[in-house]
């Protein structure tokens, strides 16, 4: 081999080799920051599970799937958008929940808000198959599928008496000031970046949620903060 043939072979490999290492920290950092939406999830729950008003266990009994939204931004005067990237889940027939799709959601509304908020949203599903439905797609809450402002209190009394027909329920605690928070009407999206991160790019949606174990202990933890819930 001559020196000129040499020299293009190691130039060659001298720039793989710095891409390769380039490449590992950008994959760290967006590990790293998936993780943090698990955590920041598990946290949201944590949270609602305390509260003397909120889900009605027996909401949570007949729950079949859930997406979790740690920071919703609203955003707007009289007319307003919201965005925020969060997760979702379904039970399954074991009664065991799933391991986590990240998703967005986006939106806009009209109507009286002024304001900058932040929100953490629980929506709550009555059937599975509205979220193992929509695989690369996404769909309009309130226009695909009926939702509902959610019952609150741990009551017997609120448990039994409130007709749960809605396929879908929201759930908010919110900092700051805002008024008019309202979802429906937005689009929930599969994120499909976040999910390639954690999963591969390979595994759709139904395959994440089919799929076994825990690929880490924030999803560990976040499946153990949705159970104490009940």
């Amino acid at each position: 081999m001559n020196t000129i043939n040499l020299i293009k072979l190691n130039l060659t490999a001298l720039c793989c080799t710095v891409l390769l290492l380039l490449s590992f920290p950008n994959a760290t950092v967006a590990q790293n920051k998936e993780q943090k939406r698990i955590q920041a999830s598990a946290q949201v729950l944590s949270g609602f599970g305390k509260m003397k008003e909120s889900i009605p266990l027996r909401l949570l009994e007949l729950t079949q799937g859930i997406v979790i939204v740690p920071k919703l931004i609203n955003a707007g005067f009289v007319i307003g958008g919201k965005r925020g990237r969060g997760i979702a889940m379904v039970k399954r027939a074991d009664g065991s929940w799933s391991n986590p799709v990240f998703i967005t959601i986006t939106g806009g509304s009209v109507g009286l808000q002024a304001g900058v908020q932040s929100t953490e949203l629980v929506l709550v599903f009555t059937h599975a198959s509205s979220l193992t439905a929509i695989k690369k797609s996404s769909f309009t809450l309130g226009g695909d599928l009926s939702i509902a402002a959610g019952p609150l209190g741990r009551s017997s009394a609120v448990n039994t008496d409130y007709k749960l027909d809605a396929e879908v329920y929201s759930y908010s605690r919110s900092k700051g000031l805002f008024a008019g928070l309202s979802v429906n009407g937005a689009s929930l999206e599969i994120d499909v970046a976040a999910n390639a991160v954690v999963y591969g790019k390979d595994m759709d949606v139904a395959e994440i949620f089919a799929s076994e174990g825990d690929p880490d202990d924030e999803i560990g933890g976040l499946k153990s903060a949705l159970t104490q819930m009940k």
